[in-house]
């Protein structure tokens, strides 16, 4: 288990406010100071848990699957429109990720980025529908055999930075990283019709392991 690279700067300059608080709270409310360390030290810790890297290297890739692209549970599945890139209907997975989640996201396949978009937004709560068209979010295209899918990483509430290493005509392998959600968040994944979905609404999915859906 490591720290994401993504993490690096916040653990630093958190590391650097926590213990300049704690300092003055033992200089001037000595009184308070033991109750301040150990909050700061959940704190700390809560960071380190969310920044985490787990190993999730895959052994081989696998073009007949869709690997799932984070942690999380499934709280969409459903035929739906989709408004931005192929405007016509498409089988939408959404996956909810917690604060608790590993917030790294993942390719579920390999191929070619067709078209990547970042979207300035708002932030309502992930769970919210208009979430998926009305927050900060990134959409990432794969041209994969004949077909194509859509990837779409979503900020909620709580995030206020999506981090994507897609590019445009940039060559990707399934299980390499896509990017980075900081703090509670979601993904959506738009799917061709008739794509059969290897997961239900409720399931806990993790990121490179579970398989979402055969291609």
């Amino acid at each position: 288990m490591s720290i994401h690279r993504e993490g690096t700067s916040t653990l630093i300059i958190s590391a650097v406010v926590l213990a300049v608080l704690n300092g003055l709270s033992y200089a001037y409310l000595p009184s308070m100071w033991l109750m301040c360390l150990l909050i700061s030290l959940i704190l700390y810790i809560f960071l380190i848990s969310f920044f985490r890297k787990p190993d999730r290297s895959i052994s081989s890739i696998d073009d007949t699957i869709f690997l799932c692209p984070c942690d999380g549970k499934v709280v969409v599945i459903e035929e739906t429109e989709e408004p931005e890139y192929f405007k016509d209907k498409r089988l939408q997975v959404s996956i909810f990720m917690s604060p608790l989640n590993v917030h790294i996201n993942w390719h579920p396949i390999s191929g070619t980025i067709d078209y990547y978009k970042y979207h300035p937004g708002k932030y309502l709560a992930a769970w919210n529908p208009k979430s998926s068209t009305e927050n900060e979010r990134t959409t990432t295209v794969y041209n994969y055999g004949n077909e194509k899918l859509l990837v779409r990483q979503v900020a909620g509430a709580l995030a206020r930075r999506i981090v994507c290493y897609a590019q445009k005509r940039q060559v990707v392998k399934q299980g390499d990283e896509l990017g980075f959600i900081k703090f509670g968040s979601r993904v959506d994944l738009y799917f061709p019709l008739g794509t059969d979905i290897q997961v239900n609404i409720g399931d806990k999915v993790q990121g490179n392991i579970t398989k979402l859906a055969k291609v």
